[in-house]
């Protein structure tokens, strides 16, 4: 900024604010388009930022209520806990072996029996998922799913350069005998489902549909991706016994979690597959965070060893069939003439059909103006322009009320 000559006295470099004008910051913008993870979908940001935003009612939020959510009952984990010592060093690739182990234990009540060697513990559904895309899915692969899916409102498996290709669906979940386009030759294809409590349409696939499945990926040598994170909440009765449990072949990857049925915040899940698919998405796994967070796993081994899991479950249930049969009532009172929607049997979506062709998107974009968050259906689908997705899940009975009745009046002016 300044230069002193001898003799000559100090004065301002000739070159000082040349030098300040030229310096410039990173091209930021450019780095950001040029990374290899695509960006979700307009839509779908709009809605993420929205959520977390003071005064919005999230009317399809995919997350228990606070007030569902089993703090106590954690927290009486924890203090049994504490009378444990702790181990607080990194952990197994794995997992923890007796949290795996818990698991195991909590897996074989649905029929799923595996060692523990079969288990990878994963920081919820969604780094499963990733895992899977960056470990065993090749660029210009095909993954299959159901049409709607919510795996549309995402960009896991595209970021890596797979396509998702829509299967139709019927009441008994998705048609895999419509499975038509074959894979392109040195390319391999997957099938990803969500055969327990649909997402977002709330469809049971019934174990005579899951064994049709089974059957047509067996002969077509195709892997089976079961998501299967809703399963503990069946509200009526418990569903069909999971593929993995059915599986004969070694053909399914099966995908578990507390968030949807317990705590969302403890970000702790499983995966289930054969030992090379485990012990590859392990070795992935660990270059990525070195293993989901040790306290975490402890909590969870307690909560399942203790009962105390089961405990809450049975109370989410008690309290989401009482949420869900008042949605239902508020559809009929408001809604009859409206729309058509399913009876979920379990989890905490209802698929709602609007009549006369109304726009689900014009619907969220005068329901934003009243603070409801009603995203539009096609977000799981293009085609699918006049659906929405209702949780019964996150809004308190009294607010799901007035919301109903105020979401109605809005369909209502569009007709």
């Amino acid at each position: 900024m300044i230069e002193g000559r001898f003799g000559r006295g100090t004065r301002i470099a000739n070159d000082s604010w040349a030098s300040l004008i030229q310096v410039k910051s990173p091209n930021w913008k450019s780095y950001i388009t040029a990374g290899g993870f695509r960006s979700n979908i307009p839509m779908v940001q709009i809605i993420n930022r929205l959520e977390f935003e003071e005064g919005i009612t999230r009317m399809s939020t995919g997350e228990l209520s606070p007030d569902l959510v089993q703090a106590e009952l954690t927290q009486k984990a924890l203090a049994n806990l504490s009378e444990h010592k702790l181990f607080m060093n990194y952990p197994d690739p794995l997992g923890m072996p007796d949290l795996r182990r818990a698991v195991q234990a909590h897996l074989s009540r649905s029929g799923i029996n595996v060692p523990i060697s079969c288990i990878l513990i994963v920081s919820g559904a969604l780094q499963a998922l990733q895992l899977i895309s960056n470990g065993i899915v090749q660029s210009r692969s095909t993954v299959y799913i159901e049409e709607p899916s919510y795996l549309r409102s995402l960009n896991i498996f595209q970021s890596v350069g797979a396509t998702l290709t829509g299967v139709p669906m019927d009441k008994s979940g998705i048609l895999p005998w419509m499975i038509h386009n074959q894979p392109r030759e040195g390319t391999y294809s997957l099938l990803y489902t969500i055969p327990t409590y649909q997402n977002p349409t709330g469809v049971v696939m019934p174990e005579s549909r899951r064994l049709e499945v089974l059957k047509y990926c067996s002969e077509q040598h195709m892997p089976i991706i079961e998501d299967d994170v809703f399963c503990d909440l069946w509200l009526d009765a418990p569903p069909p016994p999971p593929m993995k449990a059915l599986d004969e072949s070694g053909g399914v990857v099966y995908i578990g979690s507390l968030s949807k049925c317990f705590s969302p915040g403890l970000r702790l899940g499983w995966l289930v597959g054969p030992e090379p698919v485990v012990d590859r998405l392990a070795d992935i796994k660990m270059q990525t965070d070195y293993g989901v967070s040790v306290l975490t796993q402890q909590v969870v081994e307690e909560l399942l060893n203790s009962g105390i899991y089961y405990q809450g479950i049975n109370s989410v249930r008690e309290q989401l069939r009482r949420r869900r049969d008042l949605m239902l009532s508020l559809l009929e009172e408001f809604f009859g003439d409206l729309a058509e929607w399913n009876r979920p049997a379990g989890g905490f979506f209802i698929w709602v059909r609007l009549k006369n062709q109304v726009s689900a998107e014009r619907v969220f974009n005068l329901a934003l103006k009243e603070k409801l968050l009603v995203p539009p259906g096609s977000i799981y689908d293009p085609l699918y322009t006049s659906h929405m997705r209702l949780t019964y899940g996150y809004l308190s009975m009294d607010v799901m009320t007035h919301s109903m009745r105020r979401l109605a009046e809005i369909v209502r002016s569009l007709r």
